[in-house]
């Protein structure tokens, strides 16, 4: 633990990660629909940065299986607690709230349920069937936990033919302890490698936080695993200290930075790269995925 952990004192925030937030109607009328849809988001439960941003896009990262995780990483400002059964009515509610918002691309991702069987695959599934059977045309992705490494829980996953498999490595090997104490950084790999035997045609996705202590030659060798793995999505974010309970920023990282981790990665294999200070998991999702299958 470094003396500003122990402090407790918040390093100020650079000019870069000051923003204005959007103007306007479009904001307001997605957070009445999901509230009115009894929906959650992770945009909203894990205080994204981005949120006004993509909600005044009519966009949203749909968040499954409740508002309760099982786990309780240092890093995530999502509840952690007892959880209740999932709702066997919410994938469709989903698919309505898809539906209402007219997007022709939806991430889909859910806390960690440890608590249940398979982890949640099950849910997953139903959630991908119920979007395609209201919008057949739908790009769906989906951001997954790990399964506990439950390799049936995984291929039923990919059986339902999502159009990017994602799950997060968040940060570097050496820094699982501290701050993903009840994950494992080769089980997470082990289920990126694994999806390209069932279904080679579904690209996979990963990112990192960056900012938690992480060193250069660290984030090198996270690129090298994750290209062994089959990834071949990245994206590259700046951590940011959700409330005073969390791991603090060990360093704001400037976005030229941010630029050459990306050139870094392209270089290395990655086929898609979104890195900067602002970047999330599913920020920008469509454009990184149209930007993909584009390419020759």
């Amino acid at each position: 633990m470094t003396q500003r952990q122990e402090t407790n004192v918040r390093v100020k925030k650079p000019p870069w990660l000051k923003r204005r937030l959007p103007t306007g109607s479009s904001y307001e009328r997605v957070r009445a629909l999901l509230k009115k849809s009894r929906l959650h988001t992770v945009c909203q439960e894990a205080k994204c940065p981005n949120v006004w941003e993509c909600f005044s896009k009519q966009t949203a990262t749909f968040m499954i299986m409740d508002a309760q995780c099982t786990r309780n990483c240092r890093f995530c400002a999502v509840a952690h607690g007892p959880t209740s059964a999932p709702d066997p009515e919410e994938p469709m509610r989903v698919a309505e709230a898809v539906q209402r918002l007219e997007l022709r691309y939806v991430v889909i991702t859910s806390v960690t349920r440890d608590d249940l069987a398979d982890g949640g695959a099950f849910f997953f599934v139903e959630t991908i069937h119920a979007i395609r059977k209201q919008l057949s045309d739908i790009f769906v992705e989906v951001l997954i936990p790990d399964f506990q490494g439950d390799a049936m829980a995984l291929q039923s996953v990919v059986a339902a033919s999502p159009d990017v498999l994602n799950h997060n490595l968040e940060t570097v090997l050496r820094l699982y302890p501290s701050v993903r104490p009840e994950a494992d950084y080769h089980r997470s790999l082990d289920l990126l490698k694994r999806v390209r035997p069932y279904d080679a045609t579904i690209p996979t996705k990963s990112g990192l936080m960056l900012g938690l202590g992480e060193y250069p030659g660290e984030i090198r060798k996270t690129f090298e695993d994750l290209l062994e793995a089959g990834c071949s999505i990245l994206t590259l974010g700046q951590y940011l200290q959700p409330t005073q309970a969390h791991l603090q920023v060990e360093r704001f990282v400037p976005p030229e930075e941010f630029d050459h981790w990306r050139q870094t990665a392209l270089k290395m294999g990655f086929s898609a790269v979104a890195s900067g200070p602002f970047v999330r998991s599913s920020y920008h999702a469509k454009e990184i995925y149209e930007g993909l299958i584009k390419k020759p």
